[in-house]
């Protein structure tokens, strides 16, 4: 299955990014934690050169907190400042204002010494489609979120978030990269929901999916569908639409209905807290 998908609007946001990126002191990647390479785009680091970096862990709560931990480990050690968060219920926003007054130490320093006084850290966030980058602004910035208008040089219609006196955050639209060169990096994206699922078959990406939680974590699929996980996709894929009741007229199985309900579960964290990338796999 093709899971590339670069649609118009993403290269002229990438555009908007670069041509921005002159005003930022640090840029915020999320990431989703359950995918946390895949879900880098690497278009940022070219971008992102000679400036101060931080990952957010986003969807932490759904991944294996042992492997988060090694993920946090990695990351520090390549040089980045490292949060681990659940945008949605808040959990761990509180520690991303100390990190990044961390990771802008230098600039601080650099403004106090030219005597430069109270100019605000400004931030871009960065991260790819449905990775919880809204969620994540909504829930730092709070209610005493202000749009601080337009800059000097920022594009036309670009809104900066105040957040407080010392930090300004510039939101980006989620982008992918044009052209992906590991499929594997498509296929966890589109199981994560990254990629539109109207350009996808939710029957094949399901089968994929049931054969990555096979070899990831031998019989959560048998516990949560009562399925036998004997390595026969197609059939596995029928059994969880019967045992759902996702059958059409006669009682035959309705394998879309069942592909939608395994994904939804999947992103939703109901088959448990599973990471499908762990550091050593990936040649940290």
């Amino acid at each position: 299955m093709n899971y590339q998908w670069y649609p118009g609007h993403m290269t002229k946001a990438r555009r908007m990014m670069q041509e921005n990126i002159k005003l930022i002191d640090l840029i915020i990647e999320v990431v989703d934690a359950r995918i946390p390479l895949s879900s880098r785009n690497p278009d940022i680091d070219e971008l992102g050169k000679n400036k101060a970096r931080m990952i957010l862990l986003n969807k932490s709560d759904l991944a294996d907190e042992r492997e988060n931990e090694k993920w946090q480990e990695y990351f520090t050690q390549k040089g980045f400042h490292v949060v681990k968060m659940n945008a949605k219920s808040g959990a761990g926003v509180k520690n991303v204002l100390p990190v990044i007054m961390e990771a802008c130490k230098e600039k601080i320093e650099r403004d106090k010494r030219r005597g430069i006084k109270n100019r605000p850290i400004r931030a871009m966030v960065v991260g790819i489609p449905n990775v919880g980058k809204s969620t994540f602004i909504n829930a730092f910035a709070g209610k005493a979120c202000a749009k601080t208008g337009n800059k000097p040089g920022v594009t036309k219609g670009k809104q900066w978030i105040r957040l407080n006196k010392n930090v300004e955050l510039l939101d980006t639209p989620g982008i992918l990269w044009p052209k992906f060169e590991d499929p594997q990096v498509g296929l966890h994206l589109a199981c994560m929901g990254a990629i539109r699922d109207e350009i996808l078959s939710p029957e094949e990406l399901a089968l994929e999916l049931l054969r990555l939680l096979s070899d990831l974590r031998p019989g959560i699929l048998k516990e949560r569908y009562q399925i036998d996980e004997d390595g026969d996709l197609p059939r596995m894929l029928e059994e969880i639409a019967k045992n759902r009741n996702c059958v059409k007229k006669g009682n035959v199985p309705d394998l879309g209905r069942a592909a939608a309900l395994l994904l939804d579960e999947f992103r939703g964290g109901r088959l448990g807290s599973i990471t499908l990338e762990i550091p050593e796999s990936k040649g940290a």
